[in-house]
């Protein structure tokens, strides 16, 4: 009975326990996977485009400008006597009613209008292009903060293992030294300093926690999931040397950044905006058709009726606006200008951040190094003092120390590890890579 039932408990296990493996290895992601969600389910990213969309209706707006204009209008007129109206053989018609019905139409077709109908759709044209960059912008912007909060679980969880890999060795000391106190071979003292410190690292342990958690938090929400969603992460925290020197960085950034074709982009349309304000100081010419028919009975088919219809060529010119003109076109410039010193500035800052982001990767990079050799010294280390301690060539305090040197030694490589992979992260986006 007893292996009937050891067995089924086994058969359970496998078929619930393996169902459980198998929900919780759902929600490990892996980076590519993490972006993914990201950029399906941002907003910021659905508004910008959505500005694409809105983009493309002016631009289709702009070019109904091209098109001719109809206008069409029927009226009814009252009048407080019988009137009269020239028929169709030139003749006085009277009307006996007092009252009598209209319908008039006319169609007009812009020929010349300075260039304002071609600059404006030119700029709006030019608005959609720039509405993209948003969007590509944005996309970066997006897949960057997704590595970033990738690696920021990748060291939370490292500095958990750290942590619980101290609270084991501080646990392991202190049972060691509570020996030696009950035989007589240590003072109490070495005795409180273990528990101190053991408990020191269970606080740290709790605070190590509380970071992991909240960098899955913030992880959720940047992937809009729930936030105390269950969350597992493929662990890619690994040293890969970057290719490329800082003058080839920078070359492709100054290429593949959206953010300075989309500069180039408002210089193109402020220099549209100038030939706009300058339309002002040509004619606007134009083709118009006119019909009109007019009869005392509402379907205009009455006998006492009359229609005409006539073509005109017509071209305006405000002479005295020509002045104010002269400054819309001087402020248009002023802008051009504007356009031009911010695509500079944005260049300035492009330079400066792959700058940036090019030696704190390569900080981080020979910290690497550096704390891995630690590491080793580290570890040798504390198995020096601990063989010591054993025999009582060193103190307790030298144990503990050592525990606490090699913890803060591990800190210090997982650190430089993320840091390396973050800064990598930032220099590809300031580069204007989507993803490696």
């Amino acid at each position: 009975m007893g292996m009937k039932w050891t067995v089924g408990f086994i058969l359970c296990f496998l078929l619930f326990g393996g169902y459980g493996l198998a929900q919780d290895s759902k929600e490990l992601l892996t980076l590519e996977e993490s972006i993914k969600i990201a950029l399906e389910r941002s907003l910021k990213l659905h508004s910008a485009t959505e500005g694409v969309v809105g983009s493309e209706f002016r631009r289709e707006a702009a070019k109904t400008d091209f098109l001719p204009k109809w206008t069409g209008q029927y009226s009814y007129t009252r009048y407080n006597t019988a009137s009269s109206f020239t028929g169709t053989s030139g003749s006085s018609i009277s009307i006996a009613s007092k009252g009598s019905y209209n319908f008039g139409t006319s169609i007009t077709q812009p020929l010349f209008s300075g260039g304002s109908i071609y600059a404006n759709y030119r700029l709006e044209k030019m608005g959609v292009d720039v509405s993209k960059t948003d969007v590509e912008t944005v996309k970066r912007d997006l897949i960057l903060q997704a590595r970033e909060g990738y690696f920021n679980i990748l060291r939370a969880e490292k500095f958990l293992a750290v942590a619980q890999q101290a609270v084991k060795q501080f646990g392991a000391q202190l049972e060691v030294t509570k020996a030696f106190f009950e035989v007589g071979i240590v003072p109490k003292n070495d005795l409180l300093q273990a528990e101190v410190r053991l408990a020191n690292t269970r606080q740290g342990l709790v605070r190590a926690e509380n970071d992991l958690a909240v960098a899955k938090a913030s992880f959720n929400t940047l992937l809009r999931r729930e936030i105390n969603a269950p969350l597992s992460v493929v662990d890619i925290l690994e040293y890969k040397p970057f290719p490329l020197r800082f003058e080839e960085s920078l070359d492709e950034a100054l290429r593949q950044r959206p953010e300075v074709k989309n500069a180039d982009l408002k210089v193109a349309q402020a220099k549209e905006s100038v030939k706009i304000a300058r339309s002002g100081f040509f004619p606007v010419v134009s083709l118009t058709g006119n019909y009109n028919k007019l009869s005392e009975e509402p379907g205009l088919m009455g006998d006492l009726r009359t229609e005409r219809w006539s073509m005109q060529a017509l071209a305006t010119l405000t002479l005295w606006e020509w002045k104010k003109t002269a400054y819309k076109v001087g402020e248009s410039k002023a802008k051009v200008t504007q356009a031009e010193d911010s695509k500079i500035q944005l260049i300035d800052g492009i330079v400066l951040e792959v700058k940036d982001d090019f030696l704190n990767m390569l900080v981080a990079e020979k910290n690497i190094g550096v704390s891995e050799k630690a590491i080793e010294q580290a570890e040798e280390n504390l198995r020096m003092n601990e063989e010591r301690y054993k025999y009582q060539v060193a103190t307790a305090t030298d144990v503990l120390d050592a525990v606490t040197l090699l913890a803060q030694t591990r800190v210090n490589y997982y650190s430089a590890l993320s840091d390396f992979n973050i800064a990598k992260a930032r220099l590809e986006r300031a580069m204007g890579r989507m993803y490696p």
